[in-house]
């Protein structure tokens, strides 16, 4: 397999440790993406501003696949990504903007 360095574009910018983690979890661009575009579970990040996100992987060994990336003006500036071996318990609820707590009190 020809693993290749993703590139930075208009909506994506990869840091030289996501790269590391990617090649050595073996990690394509596609599958990262991926995950962002539709995760099964999205948590706040460890580190301030940064949001985490997992999607399930495997099915003889229950595995989750996990990104954190931060949002730079227009671009998520990808952080890290790892495997997470079984499955890990949720840590708090999913982030919801204020402005659409706001508007769904509005409603109800």
């Amino acid at each position: 397999m020809n693993w290749k360095f993703p590139k930075d574009d208009a909506k994506y910018s990869w840091t030289r440790h996501v790269v590391g983690k990617m090649q050595y979890y073996r990690l394509s661009e596609s599958i990262v993406k991926r995950i962002i575009r539709a995760p099964k579970r999205v948590e706040n990040g460890v580190a301030e501003g940064t949001v985490a996100c997992m999607q399930p992987a495997g099915s003889k060994k229950k595995q989750e696949l996990w990104v954190m990336y931060q949002i730079k003006g227009s671009k998520k500036h990808i952080i890290t990504a790892w495997r997470y071996p079984g499955i890990s318990p949720v840590r708090d609820q999913i982030p919801i903007p204020p402005d659409i707590l706001e508007e769904l009190k509005g409603i109800v």
